[in-house]
Parts: C-alpha cells; sequence; structure tokens
C-alpha cells in the first residue's frame, strides 16, 4: 500500500515538472546582432534603418551594427547612429562577420556574395526581374535563410513592406510624369492638371493596387482626367468607391488597352508583385500608337515589365524615348526620396526585426512568425516560393514541410 501510494506521489510529481517545463516559456533566446550594409546598388541611396530604429532595436538587447557612411545620402552620420548605440564598422568584412542577420534595401549585389558567412539570414528586397540561379546557388551554399521584402505578409494577406514603398513609388509616378511631359525634357508640352479653358493631360494607371491608389490620388489632386484599369472587377469597383466616381475604369483587355494608348497623355505601370505576368500587359505595337511625347512610367519593372518597350533604366539615366515616346523605367524609384523612403521602410521593418529576438532557433523564428515565414524564399537550401524556382530552375519545397521535418 505504501509502496502504490509512492509511486502515485512519483507520478504526480513528475506529471507537474513535465507540465510546468512546457508552460513556462524558456528565458533563453537567440543573440541578434543586426548588420547594415552600405547599398552597392547603382544608385540605391537608401538605408534600411534609421538613427531612431537603431536606437529602438538596441534599448531591446539586440545590437546593431552599421557600416560607416551607409546612411549618407540620407544625412543620417556616423555619429548619428553612434548616438543611438549603434556599433559602427569600418569596412564591410568587419561588419558581415559581427553579425548573424543581414538587413539590406537592394538585393545583395555580385560583391557581396563572397561576404556572407554560413547560417545567416538576410532581410532585403528581392527584384524577381532580376534574380539569378547563381545568386540563389551561392547563398544555399552558405545555409542562408532569406526573406524577401515582396513576400512578407500579414495574416489578412498585406504586403506591408511592398505598401509602403508602393505608396511612395505612386506617388512620384505623378511628380515624374508631370516633369517629363514639359516641352524642355522632350514631351508634349502639357501640363498635367490643365488650366481653366485648357484640357489637362489623360493619365492611364494600369493596376488597381497600392501604387495605382496613389499615382490616382496625385493625379486627380492635379487636376489630371485619370482612367485606372484592372483585371479585376472587384478593385475596380473599390477604386470607383473610394474616389466617389471621379476617375474612370475599365477592365485590362486588348481592346481598351488599345483604346487608351490613343488617347493618353501618361501610361504608367502599376501592377503589384502578385500579378505574374507571361509576357508585358502593353505590347511594342501598342505603344507605337501613342501620342508623341507622351510618357511611360513603368514601377512594374523590377518585377516584370508592365510594357513590351520597357528596359532598365537607373536615376542617373532615368530616361530614354523609343517610338517618340519616353520611358522612365527606374527599378528602385522610392530611392529618389531616400530619407522619406528610409524612415517609411524603418517603420514597417521594426516589428518584423524586434520578432528575431523572441525565439531560440531560425526554425522556432519562422515557425512562430507567420509574415517572416511568408516571407522566406530560401530555407535549408531549397527555395521555397515557386514563382523564383520557376524563374531559376532551383529546386522547390514548401517551407511548411521543411519546418516540419526540421521539428521531427
Amino acid at each position: 500500500m505504501g509502496y502504490s501510494s509512492d509511486l502515485g506521489t512519483l507520478e504526480f510529481e513528475l506529471g507537474v515538472k513535465t507540465l510546468e517545463r512546457w508552460l513556462i516559456k524558456p528565458e533563453k533566446t537567440m543573440s541578434i546582432a543586426i548588420a547594415i550594409p552600405r547599398e552597392r546598388a547603382q544608385d540605391e541611396r537608401r538605408v534600411a534603418l534609421s538613427p531612431a530604429g537603431a536606437q529602438i532595436l538596441t534599448e531591446q538587447g539586440i545590437r546593431v551594427i552599421i557600416e560607416s557612411k551607409a546612411g549618407i545620402f540620407c544625412n543620417f552620420h556616423d555619429h548619428d547612429y553612434a548616438e543611438a548605440g549603434a556599433v559602427i564598422a569600418s569596412s564591410p568584412e568587419e561588419l558581415y562577420e559581427e553579425a548573424n542577420v543581414i538587413v539590406k534595401v537592394s538585393p545583395p549585389q555580385p560583391e557581396e556574395m563572397a561576404l556572407f558567412q554560413p547560417g545567416q539570414i538576410l532581410i532585403s528586397a528581392v527584384h524577381l526581374g532580376t534574380v539569378t540561379h547563381q545568386m540563389l546557388k551561392t547563398l544555399s551554399d552558405k545555409n542562408i535563410t532569406a526573406i524577401g521584402f515582396e513576400f512578407i505578409e500579414t495574416r489578412d494577406g498585406e504586403l506591408p513592406i511592398v505598401r509602403t514603398l508602393s505608396e511612395i513609388a505612386g506617388s512620384l509616378a505623378i511628380q515624374t510624369a508631370a516633369k517629363y511631359l514639359e516641352t524642355g525634357y522632350g514631351g508634349s508640352g502639357i501640363l498635367l492638371g490643365g488650366i481653366a479653358g485648357v484640357p489637362p493631360a489623360h493619365v492611364t494607371i494600369i493596376g488597381a493596387g497600392t501604387v495605382g491608389l496613389f499615382a490616382a490620388q496625385d493625379a486627380l489632386g492635379l487636376g489630371a482626367q485619370v482612367t485606372v484599369i484592372d483585371k479585376e472587377i472587384n478593385r475596380l469597383r473599390r477604386f470607383e468607391a473610394f474616389f466617389n466616381r471621379h476617375l474612370v475604369t475599365a477592365i485590362a483587355n486588348d481592346h481598351y488597352i488599345a483604346e487608351l494608348a490613343r488617347i493618353s497623355d501618361v501610361m504608367i505601370g502599376a501592377l503589384s508583385p502578385k500579378q505574374k505576368l507571361s509576357k508585358p500587359l502593353v505590347s511594342e505595337q501598342v505603344v507605337k500608337t501613342m501620342k508623341p511625347g507622351s510618357v511611360i512610367i513603368d514601377v512594374s519593372i523590377d518585377q516584370s515589365p508592365c510594357f513590351g518597350t520597357s528596359r532598365h533604366t537607373t536615376h542617373t539615366n532615368p530616361i530614354y524615348v523609343k517610338h517618340g515616346v519616353t520611358h522612365y523605367c527606374v527599378p528602385n524609384i522610392p530611392s529618389a526620396v531616400a530619407k522619406t523612403a528610409t524612415y517609411a521602410l524603418t517603420n514597417t521593418l521594426l516589428p518584423f526585426l524586434q520578432k528575431l529576438k523572441e525565439h531560440q532557433t531560425i526554425a522556432e523564428i519562422l515557425w512562430k512568425s507567420h509574415s517572416l515565414r511568408k516571407g522566406a524564399y530560401l530555407y535549408k537550401g531549397y527555395v521555397t516560393k515557386k514563382v523564383l524556382a520557376e524563374l531559376t530552375g532551383f529546386p522547390f519545397r514548401e517551407i511548411d514541410m521543411l519546418l516540419a521535418s526540421a521539428s521531427e
């Protein structure tokens, strides 16, 4: 009888201890050191984190290391970051060796690939239009876990970083179009908003997403005539309701695109990264029918071209003329307002960077954070986004399957 009682007590005590082990969250978490390199992509003037963002992270126990002069184009100086608690690295080699998380704006450049250390986390833009098999292979060989701005998604389907940068790109698209319509830039000499007795310019926006929303808002604010086209009728309904029918909407089929190209002074490609194109939506033949001196702004160029005549340009050489039409196809448009873009990017990135220190392993970070899991495009040597695998021929695996197998 005493034996049974003692055994029962032992079982009870073991059960309590086991329960406590599962209920009490372990205090140990991953030690996070975040590196912010100076951007090396052509004309990339932004930096991934402002001094204020660095201060917030360091106050929470996250080490922030920033390469010297990384924020110079935003008028953020090394002493600003040092006062915020960040460590200033004098060379990129020092920066990459000291950190386990690399956060940058543009995708890694060829000269940066050798700097990555095995097992690091990379958080940056991907730019589907320029990603290569070699880039993915180099990162994969070093067992890099890569998370893309374009893929980070909240539970309600929102792409928070894409949205933030798209707001800037949409507004800049209209400012840029207005400039290149001017006679001095080879445009048709039309004032975007017109004046009393003189009709305004006609702006066609292709894509009823965030870029389209902010482009339409700014164009209407200046007094332009605006038409928005999209393949999804529900998106167009939302636009009509939002703007109280002050713009025209049309389904993006060949007929409407051809009709609008002939009458438009400005056409803006504003497709969402989620809208995959097998070919440009506006063919070269249709571009040929546009009025001389009209303007194309292809905001979508970093993912895939919206126009058959689009090719990448830079902030240094932003335009070219083809078939009498001025083309502006800069992939990193928000870099033109580097300081505003950096503040906006910091505000959006901070909540995700703060999540990194809450867990013990990379697998746990991805498993517990829906947004970062959705954002991962490279993990354990596999591409975890089908669109990237199709573009590069790289082996594809579902991220959930990889995480589940790692936990077994």
